[in-house]
This record gives C-alpha cells, sequence and structure tokens, in this order.
C-alpha cells in the first residue's frame, strides 16, 4: 500500500485486510449491494498499533504454531579433496495459528554458531543482542522470523564426499565416481551429480551402481540422477567412458561437479531449537519443529 508515493503498509496480514480476496459469496453481496471494489475504505485496526504485523481478533479452534529450520551449503572442494570454500545460510520460517496475541520467545541450544542473523520486525532486538533468545509475538500465517549465516570458521563437516577420477582423452579416457554422505546415518534424498562437459566431448557412457545417467550431447550436460542414499547401503559408484570429437587427443581441463541433494531432520552447522515457550495465553498449542539441509551451490573440482 503507497501513501504518497511512500510505503505505508507492507505486511501481508494488514494488506489481506485492506484488499479482501475474492470468493463467490462477497461476489453475490458487491452484484447485489453495487459495491465495484474489493479495497476497504479504512484502514485495519492493526495498522494502527504497535504490534501491526498481526491481524486483529485471530481466533482458532486448534492452536499450533511450526518452525522449519532449512540449511544451505554452500562449498567449494578442489581436485585433491580440500575443502577450499564452505558457509551454511539457514532461515527460520514459521506457520502460526494461535489465537488473541500470543507471546512465544525461542531458545537455541547452539547459538554462538550464529555469525550474522537477520530479524523479522516482530523479533524484540535488545533482548537478541542480550540473551541471543528470540522474544516475538507471531504475525498469523506463515512467514519467515529468522535468517541466519555461519562462516568456514565454525566447524563444519560436509554431508557429502565425492570421490573422482577423471580424464579425458582419445585413448584411454576415464569416469569414475563415488558418493559417500557423511549425515550421521540420515538419509539423503534427491542427490543428483551434474557436470558440463567440454564442447569436444561427443558422447558418455557409464555405468551407474544405482539411479540413471543422461548425456544431452546438445547441451554437453551430464548428469546422474541418485535419487535417495541410505546410510545402510553401499555406497553409489558410476564408472564410464567419454568419447572425444575426431582429432582431439585430450581436454585442457576436467569438469566441475555440481552436487544437489537434500537431507531431512538434519541441521548440518549444528543449530537446534532447544524449546518454544509461549506466554500471555491461557492454551496450551501444539509445537512442532523440523530440520532441513539442502544443497546450495556445492563445487567439486577435478
Amino acid at each position: 500500500m503507497i501513501d504518497g508515493g511512500f510505503p505505508l503498509a507492507t505486511e501481508p496480514n494488514v494488506l489481506k485486510d485492506i484488499v479482501r480476496p475474492a470468493n463467490i459469496l462477497k461476489t453475490i453481496t458487491d452484484v447485489v449491494m453495487g459495491a465495484n471494489s474489493s479495497v476497504s475504505s479504512t484502514l485495519p485496526s492493526c495498522q494502527l498499533s504497535n504490534v501491526r504485523w498481526r491481524r486483529s481478533h485471530v481466533k482458532y479452534t486448534n492452536n499450533e504454531v511450526y518452525f522449519d529450520l532449512i540449511e544451505q551449503v554452500n562449498a567449494i572442494v578442489d581436485s585433491s579433496g580440500n575443502t577450499v570454500f564452505k558457509e551454511v545460510d539457514g532461515s527460520i520460517e514459521c506457520f502460526s495459528k494461535l489465537s488473541g496475541v500470543p507471546d512465544l520467545t525461542l531458545a537455541f541450544s547452539n547459538n554462538r554458531l550464529i555469525d550474522d542473523a537477520s530479524l523479522h520486525p516482530c523479533i524484540r532486538l535488545l533482548r537478541w543482542e542480550r540473551e541471543r533468545v528470540l522474544s516475538f509475538i507471531p504475525p498469523d500465517g506463515r512467514f519467515c522470523l529468522f535468517r541466519y549465516h555461519v562462516n568456514c570458521v565454525s566447524p563444519l563437516t560436509l554431508p557429502v564426499i565425492v570421490r573422482h577420477s577423471i580424464s579425458l582423452r582419445e585413448q584411454g579416457s576415464r569416469l569414475d565416481l563415488v558418493v559417500i554422505p557423511k549425515t550421521l546415518g540420515r538419509t539423503m534424498e534427491s542427490v543428483r551429480l551434474t557436470m558440463h562437459m567440454p564442447s569436444s566431448v561427443v558422447n558418455v557412457n557409464a555405468t551407474p551402481s544405482t539411479g540413471r545417467v543422461m548425456f544431452d550431447t546438445t547441451t554437453k550436460l551430464f548428469e546422474w540422477n541418485i535419487g535417495r542414499i541410505d546410510s545402510k547401503h553401499a555406497n553409489p559408484t558410476l564408472k564410464g567412458s567419454v568419447t572425444l570429437s575426431p582429432g582431439v587427443s585430450a581436454t585442457p581441463g576436467n569438469p566441475s561437479i555440481m552436487v544437489h541433494f537434500s537431507v531431512p531432520q538434519y541441521a548440518v552447522s549444528g543449530l537446534k531449537i532447544a524449546r518454544v515457550d509461549i506466554y500471555a495465553e491461557k492454551y496450551k498449542p501444539f509445537k512442532g519443529v523440523k530440520y532441513l539441509t539442502s544443497s546450495g551451490k556445492f563445487e567439486v573440482r577435478t
């Protein structure tokens, strides 16, 4: 919402009160009453309060609040297997269905791991700076509560290791890959390895122990779609050969491997939500916490 060219209301809860979503009952009412606009002529009461991000008179039969701690791993691993760069970008996504005006407190077990943080306006900044605790009155519905960053100085074990042996030559070409999960026994999902081959590569013949492979002769993209990796089974392997264009004895360099994956119920940084408490309301809501680690830009140089 713009007032005189300046943003006046940007909170989703406020905008939903100003611009009502379309439905059949409202359409019939507008036709009967002759209304031609779905925009309210008055500001919601919460816009003029200190808790402008929360709708007024919120009421639910079942009160519940869910927190999803999501982390993305960005890393660069050199051809010798040494980690050149690693970092974690994380966020806490919240889904709140709480009646009244509840006051929540969320505490971490390893808050020293957080290097930089971005807070939702509902979080009390002074208490976060003093106690490293998130104290807030939540908006209604879905919203991003907290974003944070963990740099490579912190102890961090990468959730996957890729061992490789790649030789792109006219004679004796070789493509060997082994994927080793390091997720403390948790299952990896949506595992996929991609490589942009040099333009001189004509074809790739590879046989994986699990999953399927694909090579696009137009874009020169080689993909190994593994899918799910269970730590109880053998590590996925791939062996194959590469065919080069006639007259090309070798490529100037080997392609990098981009690794894609996700690990449910796992936080690679070690950050944990220790407890969630609710105040200012008498009911006891259902509280749920989930974790997810996924790949950001995860590059293995060969």
